[in-house]
């Protein structure tokens, strides 16, 4: 059986101004850093990326971005490049569902995200995940294939090892619904485990982390990452307040 590391993401999304940020990172700093065998990694947006840099340098903890633009430069307003991230990341979040549902995203263009950022020395953290009307129409598996498939277009087994997937069902974001521990682990271990292996080779798609995002919380994180495949989570709400944080990484460490 392949032993994976585990890791947890906070995704700050649109919140917190330089001095939330900061005062966030102070609150959580002490206990995070106590914690072993755990990948943290913290998303704040754009404009605290340097700040968050700076407050966790002396640390394990990384930063990550929340999007970014495939081209290097040029006409893009209001967009940002994977070179111009690639000094204060380590990481960046793509195609979340809410970039899908609210800007247009789409499996190419998180393709071509994801062959900029490693190309920069970034390492994506694939989102992938199925609406609440494919859910109930039984097209989870077909949904997350297709999407996984697409979004890895042309990766190599070797840029693969600098990849992590993690499957975020659209209609438990941000809704206080999740997917039960059991239906998540069903969806990594059958669904995208399988994906993995298949376009990675075995020991690479093995050792590949997928992460678990949609409402987790201090409450439910123990039983989801109890589970086989689920290597982890992707944090949204409960990121923002440092206890219920804490209490999640600690979670992962106990059970991953």
């Amino acid at each position: 059986m392949t032993t994976r590391r585990a890791m947890v993401a906070a995704n700050w999304k649109m919140n917190k101004t330089l001095f939330e940020t900061s005062e966030l990172i102070k609150a959580l700093m002490p206990s995070l850093t106590q914690i072993e065998n755990v990948d943290i990694v913290l998303c704040p947006p754009f404009t605290n990326l340097s700040l968050a840099r700076i407050e966790t340098a002396t640390s394990d903890v990384k930063v990550g971005a929340q999007n970014i633009h495939w081209q290097e430069k040029g006409a893009y307003t209001g967009e940002i490049s994977a070179g111009m991230l690639a000094e204060i990341c380590d990481y960046v979040i793509l195609g979340h569902s809410e970039r899908r549902t609210m800007f247009a995203e789409t499996d190419e263009t998180v393709n071509k995200k994801a062959h900029a950022a490693l190309a920069h020395g970034l390492k994506p953290i694939i989102c992938v995940g199925e609406s609440l009307a494919q859910n109930q129409a039984g097209e989870t598996a077909k949904v997350v294939e297709e999407q996984c498939r697409q979004s890895l277009k042309d990766i190599s087994p070797e840029q693969a090892q600098n990849l992590v997937i993690a499957y975020e069902p659209v209609w438990a974001i941000g809704t206080g619904l999740a997917a039960t521990p059991e239906g998540a682990n069903e969806v990594h271990r059958d669904v995208i485990r399988p994906i993995l292996r298949e376009l990675f080779g075995e020991e690479i798609g093995d050792g590949m982390r997928i992460l678990y995002g949609g409402s987790v919380n201090a409450a439910n994180a123990a039983e989801l990452f109890a589970m086989s495949d689920i290597d982890g989570g992707l944090i949204g709400g409960a990121s923002l307040k440092a206890d219920d944080f804490v209490a999640i990484v600690k979670a992962a460490a106990d059970h991953i």
